[in-house]
Parts: structure tokens; C-alpha cells; sequence
């Protein structure tokens, strides 16, 4: 169906957006822009992708650099496991392939991080080579073209749509149509009030001649959403705080946080003192609420609640609890990667 690719190329040469990994091959940069983008709005992830292609302009650049230094670059970004596997990855390249990019899917495919989406559009943009891109937005034009039944969260609409993705694709122009057809989805087949007016595929969509385009594409399940509450502690000895590196397979690996305690049910404000006095091993009169900060913060499938205390001990008395905890002065805490509610909570603090 080349004739769908004219349309869409046609269109994308008028309406593309100026972005700077479109004016580059290089798939290290590519790959770059690709992880970044990754769960992120372009134009949030467009000065994250700058600042990391200018701090690190090419994989061994990046591939010496340290975890802590790659986290505090990614801070605010969300979604840590993609700024690890972006390090492991580098290092990975730097040392297997003498910081050569690979040139095929399928070993593009077997980097860590990297999925099909991912790895199609590398093996597209950098090589041209013949491989359909299957994002968000071109699932939804394809779903929505083709009055797309099947859902495409399940396995078998993941399958139909890789496969309606490379029959309207011309393989001879991989990645123009590529980039053309994320493009329409991004910017016309929106999924809220599309732009059918301004579609060049709107003649032949079935959705749109059945009337029918709110509905698709077609999904089957949703996550549950699971609620979590944490209680920070603001502990401030002189001009330093307590703070921990979060390691394990949870949210924000690799971040630090002030001590943390996980609770099962919502806390309650007026008794939060007790609560940490219980954690810390020590009696409540110790323990000298000075302020609580209470906030929310939405991950894809989390809802996180958090209540951030300041607390206060007599220099004399500070707990055995903090031995565990690294000192941080006040100067230096920015140096540090922390998760986005800590970051507002410093700023908040004036720290």
C-alpha cells in the first residue's frame, strides 16, 4: 500500500515538527532520543535529550560515567530503570562493539532496555532499514484506519497491528514513513478529538466512515492501581541531614531519599510522632514533631501518598537509628539524585 505512504510522506514533509534527533543518523543519538522519549511528553523530553547529548556525545562518553552522576542528570524525569539501563547499555556497546552502535534489528533488539518499538525505529531511522515502528500513536492510526477489532492490548492485536504496520509501510522509504506516521498520530489522530479534517488518511479510514473513531483503539483490561504510603523524616543534625541510596527492585532504585518508613493504610497526621518513635526504638516524648508536609505523587500504576515530617532530637540524644544513614550537608544535598516529591519538598524548604 505504498499509496498510504505517498499520502503520509507527503503530509509529514509539510507538518513535521523541528526536532534535533530528526536531522541525525547516528544511531546513538537516535537510541538516546528513543529512551528518553520513552512514557515522556517530546517537549519535556526534548531538554533532558540536550543536556545528555551534550554532556555525552557519543556511547563512551557515556559509557565512563558514573551511575549517581547519570541518575542526577535523568532526575525529574521519571522512570529510573530507563536511565540504568541507558548506562549498563553504553558500557555494554563501549566494551562488545569498540563503541560502535550495531547495525541489525535483531542485535539492536538484544540491548537491554530495548524492546520492538524501540529497535525498529533505530534500525529505520539509523539504516533505513525495512522494520514498522508500533508506538502508542501509530497504534492508534492503524486501529482506527482499519476498524481494528482486536484489542491491542492483547497478544493477538499486538501481533495484528505489527502486521498491518508493515503492509502499509513502503519499505524502500523505512524511515520517512516511520517518522510520518508517528507524526500523524501525534499531531492528527489524537486520542481525544482528532483532527479527521486535517487527516490525509481520512478518506479511507473505516472508523471515520462508520463514524465510529472515539472507540478505537479497542482495549480489553485495565491495571488496578495499587495505593502506597510512605512517611519521610526531615532529620536535621547542625547543617546536615540524613539521607539513603534506595536500592531493590522497587520504584526509584538507585535515587536517595530521607529515612523512610512504608506503611499499609493511610497515615493520620495526629499520631505520626508515635508512629516514628515506634520505627525508631525510641519513646514518643523523644521524638519532637516540628512540621508535616503531606503530597501525592501519580506513577502509571501507583498512587503514592506521602507524609514528610520534621522531626527534632536533643544533640544528646539523637537515636542509633540514623547510624545506618549517610550525613549530607546542606550545600551539597542538590548534588544528589532524589525522586520528584523530595525534590519539591527541597525546594519547598528553601534547601
Amino acid at each position: 500500500m505504498s499509496s498510504i505512504s505517498d499520502a503520509l510522506i507527503l503530509w509529514y514533509n509539510r507538518h513535521q515538527r523541528d526536532l534535533p534527533w530528526r536531522a541525525t543518523r547516528d544511531p546513538y543519538l537516535i537510541w538516546l532520543s528513543e529512551i528518553i522519549l520513552q512514557q515522556t511528553q517530546v517537549a519535556t523530553g526534548l531538554q533532558y535529550y540536550l543536556r545528555f547529548a551534550e554532556r555525552y556525545p557519543d556511547i563512551h562518553h557515556l559509557a565512563v560515567a558514573s551511575e549517581d552522576e547519570v541518575l542526577k542528570m535523568w532526575q525529574g524525569l521519571g522512570y529510573y530503570s530507563r536511565a540504568r539501563h541507558l548506562l549498563f547499555t553504553a558500557r555494554y556497546i563501549d566494551e562488545h562493539y569498540a563503541g560502535h552502535f550495531p547495525c541489525t534489528y535483531h542485535e539492536i533488539l538484544r540491548l537491554k532496555g530495548v524492546g520492538k518499538y524501540t529497535a525498529a525505529a533505530i534500525a529505520s531511522f539509523a539504516f533505513d532499514l525495512p522494520h514498522a515502528v508500533v508506538d502508542g500513536n501509530v497504534g492508534r492510526v492503524i486501529s482506527r484506519y482499519f476498524a481494528m477489532a482486536e484489542p491491542v492490548d492483547s497478544t493477538n492485536g499486538q501481533r495484528e497491528l505489527d502486521r498491518l504496520a508493515h503492509v502499509v509501510m513502503d519499505p524502500v522509504r523505512a524511515a520517512q514513513h516511520n517518522q510520518a506516521i508517528m507524526e500523524l498520530g501525534a499531531l492528527v489522530c489524537r486520542p481525544v478529538q482528532p483532527a479527521c479534517d486535517e487527516c490525509p488518511l481520512a478518506e479511507r479510514c473505516l472508523a471515520r466512515q462508520r463514524g465510529v473513531v472515539d472507540l478505537f483503539p479497542f482495549k480489553q483490561r485495565k491495571t488496578a492501581v495499587k495505593h502506597r504510603h510512605f512517611i519521610y523524616i526531615w532529620c536535621q543534625d547542625g547543617d546536615e541531614v540524613f539521607v539513603q541510596r534506595r536500592e531493590g527492585n522497587d520504584i526509584w532504585k538507585g535515587l536517595y531519599q530521607f529515612p523512610m518508613f512504608e506503611v499499609t493504610q493511610p497515615v493520620d497526621v495526629n499520631h505520626v510522632g508515635a508512629i516514628v518513635a515506634e520505627r525508631m526504638g525510641v519513646t514518643s516524648d523523644a521524638v519532637v514533631v516540628m512540621s508535616v508536609h503531606e503530597t501525592r505523587h501519580v506513577l502509571t500504576h501507583q498512587r503514592l501518598h506521602l507524609t514528610i515530617i520534621r522531626v527534632m532530637f536533643h544533640r544528646d540524644s539523637m537515636p542509633l537509628f540514623f547510624c545506618d544513614y549517610e550525613r549530607v550537608s546542606l550545600e551539597n544535598i542538590h548534588q544528589y539524585a532524589f525522586p520528584k516529591p523530595l525534590i519539591d519538598y527541597l525546594d519547598l524548604l528553601g534547601a
